[in-house]
């Protein structure tokens, strides 16, 4: 029949609105009667538009009533407080749904309250700085090795060339060491703490919180500004302010000033004390000394913009300030000076290609993704369990209906229940942030508190509240409030073929997210360990570091003896950069084939000669260095992929020009993992230098416990080092620190999974409760005719692993597609093996017919006289 000849829907809808339903049927009964007459005596417009008619007609009455009261008002304060009394019978009935019910929701809110946490401390990383919006940092991109590269490291006239010509941009211009540990001494006491020297306005432009002084303190050459923690380190109680320290116990200094501790979500946290800028010069006479100190990127600079500036604007004016001053045989390099904000600093610093590629910010938008997914799946299972159970409370929506409840009522009713059961679920979920957030903390390398007295944190926990209240109860309360109540009681009521296909396509979409985090939580761990397994070139085991001073380097001849004559070392070496990270790069090689346009950067180390026997690194052509050779002073060994980088097929006796000096090539070594694991390895040059003692190396015997070792070190060094702390660092733990980003990674999204998984099973485990339930009376009857446990349980299983399978086939490529995609930021990276998919399945399907198997084998183990008799 034509859809025009049945009477108008919305005016159908109006009447179940305003009229009881048990006048309802009555009712529509005579109009539809009266319509089909009119349609065969007027025509179909002109009966649809009689039936409106009629229909307002009809509900006027009811209208009015409601304008004078005479119908209660089903939002007075008695009609709320009667739904939460009929919401909190109903969860007190059924204690099983209503603990899973409220436990998911719980953890689901948990999970989503944490992530939340971390989010927002990510987001807010170092907006604790009042001029947040107008610092930057002076960083260049430079092509070297046929790349182009982004370095924070700039040249020491830079500072002066900003302040000079483009003044009017800035309010600060501030040059800056890196912050590295220092020794402090007053007294008897001495600590080791974290430090830089930067120019004297830097407290302004940081607005430290000073508990003590002024941010002036710094105006004087011997001073020094200590944190708050250190402070108390140092004097305990005792007041700092002009007493004097020790640093390095090479120069002293008076405290001027106390700021208060940075917090950890800081690009200064680490930052313990503060000397002047003209210390650091005074210290270092080689700085003001260079012959061309254009040439050398030593150090930092930050700079804070006027009001007025545009940093974009100001970015672009100073691109070509280096090129300008740089000799012209070095501009082949193609320097191009721009401002980095600090908005940018922590969440955005990748670079690709002088592009700006990412960074931080892509596991911010994987974690606020899998708790927005984890919160979506604890409203699944409060949906589809409350759907599973609507045929069990039809038969009171249809009394209401027929006593007079209009379906918004209803729709209030069970949108009442849902936020109980979610007001129940926060304070849960509350209560597990506060035991588990310690350990989060520790996982996650954070600081993060728990935001009681912030009223942001409560009206966005009081929006989630709602806001999952009315999606996870959407669904049943616009379900279950749609029945017709003649059908219920009649008996008539069911609920549809088709009714369950929501239910199925909610727990297709939770085990679909479950699976795609466990298939991701393999990859990142396979990926660390692919990484950890990667070939170093040199070994770790037995290998320390330890900071090198001026005696170090002045005895390192007579600690060397003393240390092999007592036995506790193998041997012992001085390195000008620590042998887990590049602390120097150069340019200025020449050799034999080179294109002269192009321009290098290698990792250049200066060692002494028994550095590749303590590092253990392993010769593929030539020699070592050796004291036999009074040439080696003029020697490179260079690693295997300098080597292909020079193209030479026999790089032995080839001379290499270092700024005009020639330099022989005496060895070639295999490649070592000095930078990230996970990216290609430089070239790399190493060559004697007799004055570059910043670190000792030692390996230590491995016929002495490390114990016994190390106290024979100490002994030593602080024989010839009094006043120094005997500071040591084993060199495989150092390399391990290298994993720590993506070992927190992986330990919190395997966490996240798990709870996902439990989450999801959870709401199995209610529906196949449901379900053996709903189907007593069916097994009873097959039993009596034969069927076994074992037919039972797998037809009872047989659905749910059928959803899992379906949701196994629909992240599988999701999973691949995004992590895929995920492993091409690293050089060295795994493979995606079809096992991970294959055991990832298996596990789903297992852990699926785990949940539902007891109440599978519950149901079919039931006798079926008693299942029988009580349906």
């Amino acid at each position: 029949m034509n859809p025009k000849c049945h009477p108008p829907h919305l005016a159908d809808r109006l009447l179940e609105w305003f009229v009881a339903p048990h006048q309802l049927e009555t009712l529509q009964g005579d109009l539809h009667e009266e319509f089909t007459y009119q349609v065969e005596r007027v025509g179909v417009w002109r009966a649809r538009w009689r039936y409106w008619r009629d229909v307002l007609g009809f509900i006027r009455p009811y209208v009015i009533k409601r304008q004078r009261n005479e119908y209660p008002n089903p939002t007075n304060t008695d009609m709320i407080e009667n739904y939460f009394k009929i919401a909190w019978r109903n969860l007190i009935r059924a204690k099983g749904y209503a603990l899973i019910n409220i436990g998911g929701l719980a953890v689901g809110m948990a999970v989503a309250m944490l992530i939340g946490l971390w989010v927002w401390d990510e987001l807010n990383f170092d907006k604790s700085f009042a001029n947040y919006d107008r610092i930057a940092q002076v960083m260049q991109h430079q092509t070297y090795n046929g790349k182009i590269g982004t370095q924070t490291a700039i040249p020491f006239p830079l500072g002066d060339e900003l302040r000079r010509n483009y003044g009017e941009s800035f309010k600060h211009v501030l040059m800056a060491t890196w912050i590295e540990p220092r020794v402090l001494t007053v007294g008897d006491k001495t600590i080791s703490k974290s430090g830089l020297a930067i120019e004297p306005q830097a407290p302004a432009m940081l607005t430290l919180s000073m508990r003590k002084g002024t941010w002036a303190g710094l105006t004087e050459t011997a001073s020094i500004l200590l944190s708050e923690s250190t402070a108390r380190d140092l004097f305990g109680e005792a007041d700092p302010m002009n007493k004097l320290i020790r640093l390095d116990d090479k120069t002293t200094v008076k405290v001027t000033g106390v700021y208060e501790d940075l917090p950890q979500n800081s690009s200064f946290s680490t930052m313990s004390f503060i000397t002047p800028w003209e210390l650091f010069l005074s210290e270092r006479t080689w700085v003001r000394a260079m012959e061309n100190p254009w040439r050398s990127n030593s150090f930092q600079l930050f700079v804070q913009l006027t009001e007025q500036a545009d940093i974009g604007k100001v970015s672009a004016k100073i691109r070509d300030v280096k090129m300008k001053n740089i000799r012209p045989e070095e501009r082949r390099y193609q320097p191009q000076v721009f401002l980095n904000p600090m908005r940018q600093w922590h969440l955005y610093s990748e670079f690709t290609g002088g592009i700006r590629t990412g960074g931080l910010i892509q596991f911010v938008w994987l974690f606020g993704s899998i708790g927005v997914f984890v919160l979506l799946l604890a409203c699944i299972n409060f949906m589809n369990l409350s759907t599973a159970r609507s045929e069990k409370r039809a038969k009171e929506v249809g009394i209401r209906k027929a006593v007079g409840s209009l379906r918004g009522q209803l729709i209030t009713q069970f949108f009442g229940e849902s936020l109980l059961v979610v007001a129940l679920a926060f304070g849960l979920a509350l209560a597990v942030v506060v035991l588990t957030l310690p350990t989060f903390n520790q996982v996650a390398d954070k600081q993060i508190p728990l935001p009681w007295t912030n009223p942001v944190f409560w009206l966005l926990g009081l929006g989630i509240t709602v806001f999952t209240g009315l999606i996870a109860g959407s669904y049943p309360a616009l379900y279950l409030s749609a029945f017709k109540p003649l059908n219920v009681l009649k008996g008539t009521f069911r609920a549809g073929r088709f009714a369950a296909v929501p239910r199925r396509v909610l727990v297709v979409v939770q085990f679909t997210v479950s699976i795609t985090l466990i298939v991701g939580t393999l990859i990142v761990f396979r990926q660390i360990q692919f990484a950890k397994n990667r070939p170093v070139g040199y070994s770790r085991a037995g290998l320390v570091r330890l900071a090198g001073t001026e005696n170090t380097h002045k005895y390192i001849d007579v600690i060397r003896s003393e240390l092999k004559t007592a036995g506790v070392i193998a041997e012992l070496a001085e390195s000008g950069t620590p042998a887990t990270d590049v602390w120097s790069t150069n340019g200025g090689f020449e050799w034999r084939g080179k294109d002269p346009g192009l321009s290098v950067d290698f990792p250049n180390a200066g060692v002494s000669y028994e550095f590749g026997q303590t590092l253990g690194w392993q010769l593929v052509a030539g020699r070592d260095f050796s004291r036999a050779f009074g040439t080696d002073s003029a020697g490179f060994i260079i690693n295997e992929t300098a080597a292909k980088f020079m193209g030479f097929k026999n790089p032995l006796g080839e001379i290499v020009r270092w700024d005009g000096h020639p330099f022989t090539i005496i060895g070639v070594v295999k490649d070592m993992v000095v930078e990230s694991p996970y990216q290609s390895i430089r070239p790399s040059i190493y060559h004697l230098d007799p004055n570059n003692g910043s670190f000792v190396i030692v390996r230590i015997n491995p016929a002495v416990s490390t114990g016994q070792a190390l106290a024979g070190i100490e002994t030593v060094f602080k024989k010839y080092n009094p006043a120094i702390p005997f500071d040591y660092r084993f060199i495989d733990q150092e390399y391990a620190r290298k994993f720590g980003d993506e070992e927190r990674i992986g330990t919190l999204a395997s966490i996240f999974a798990v709870l996902a998984i439990f989450i999801s099973c959870l709401g199995l485990f209610g529906l196949a409760s449901f379900t053996a339930e709903q189907r007593t009376k069916e097994i009873g009857v097959r039993k009596v005719l034969g069927a076994s446990v074992l037919n039972l349980w797998g037809l009872l299983s047989r659905d749910f692993v059928g959803l899992v399978a379906i949701a196994f086939g629909i992240a599988t490529p999701v999973a691949w597609y995004f992590l895929s995609n995920w492993l091409q930021q690293y050089d060295y990276h795994t493979n995606i093996s079809w096992w991970i998919f294959g055991v990832t399945g298996s596990g789903a399907v297992l852990i699926t017919l785990l949940t539902v198997s007891y109440q599978s084998i519950k149901a079919a183990l039931m006798n079926p006289v008693k299942s029988l008799r009580s349906e």
